[in-house]
């Protein structure tokens, strides 16, 4: 079978759930093939769990400049093996460095590309959803090497143990003056809540949370559940809480087991970012909120009635159970 590359998302130790499923997607194609940018020695440390959950090859797109520039050895890694292996397509998560990775190899290869995507068979069509969610699409690239973008949450990982042959690249040297350079590094606030777009459950607030001391109330339910907190865009322009949370078409995209809906009526640029979640569970006190249309449960309260009494029932049944 034809090799899928799929480019590894990682912390230097540990490989996202996002690449998980992109595995799992590969496995309709063809065999996949994970590409490691990073310094040297990411690829050896990664290999077993990448192997674990289904890559037929590692790819050690290293050097020692990877971690001084933001996207380009990336590009220039998955640039690289599709020139030399002709794959079935490339895989990348949709998540903001993935998005600029894939268009930059498909303007390089000339191929087409396909964004955001939420399913994919094993013919290579591909389902979307577009214009703000207004519309299901299926769409196939009709010239070069696919490349693919995946929505985070569309696919389920799993684990299919095999080997997985490691192999190294050699990449060209950066052009400084046309790649961006990273200057400084500061960690994001550590937390025990896991990443917005891994979590399998998320609690969003949106304006009707009210101010920035609401959001204790959707911080108690995701806790409650081990979930992440999520936030409107309305919610974070009005300074409720912080931009990486956002939820929505300029935000972050989302598909959990579980969404819980806060106070978000259901902007269009809102549902866009959420509603190929699982289970959609809404609280508005609007009974024509277009959130209550999408969702699977609505309740027509007070946000501040009902998260609190879920918070108490999800912590009892926890204690009983």
């Amino acid at each position: 079978m034809p090799d899928v590359l799929v480019l590894v998302d990682h912390d230097g130790e540990r490989v996202s759930t996002s690449t998980y499923e992109l595995l799992a997607a590969a496995r309709r194609l063809g065999d996949p093939a994970a590409v490691v940018p990073g310094t040297p020695g990411t690829a050896a440390r990664l290999r077993e769990s990448l192997a674990r959950h289904g890559a037929t090859s590692v790819h050690a797109a290293e050097s020692a400049e990877a971690a001084e520039y933001l996207v380009t050895p990336a590009v220039d890694a998955l640039e690289l093996l599709a020139r030399e292996t002709a794959p079935a397509a490339v895989l990348v998560s949709a998540v903001t460095d993935g998005r600029e990775v894939a268009a930059r190899l498909a303007a390089r290869l000339d191929a087409g590309l396909l964004i955001d995507a939420v399913d994919l068979d094993s013919s290579g069509v591909v389902t979307q959803i577009v214009f703000g969610g207004s519309y299901t699409v299926r769409s196939r690239v009709t010239r070069g090497i696919p490349v693919i973008t995946v929505r985070p949450g569309a696919f389920e990982p799993d684990e299919h143990p095999g080997e997985a042959a490691l192999r190294t690249l050699t990449l060209p040297p950066v052009d400084p003056a046309a790649s961006a350079r990273v200057t400084a590094r500061r960690a994001a606030p550590a937390g025990d809540r896991p990443a917005l777009t891994e979590a399998p459950v998320v609690v969003s607030g949106g304006r009707g949370v009210a101010g920035a001391d609401g959001f204790e109330v959707v911080e108690e339910l995701a806790d409650a559940l081990g979930g992440a907190v999520g936030a409107s865009r309305a919610a974070v322009d009005a300074g409720y809480y912080p931009h990486q949370f956002q939820v929505g078409q300029t935000g972050q995209t989302v598909s959990p087991q579980l969404y819980i809906a806060l106070g978000i009526s259901g902007a269009i640029q809102h549902l866009a970012g959420m509603q190929t979640s699982r289970t959609i569970v809404a609280v508005n006190t609007d009974p024509e909120a277009p959130i209550l249309d999408l969702a699977d449960f609505g309740v027509v309260g007070d946000l501040f009635a009902v998260a609190p009494q879920l918070t108490r029932e999800v912590a009892a049944r926890r204690i009983a159970g």
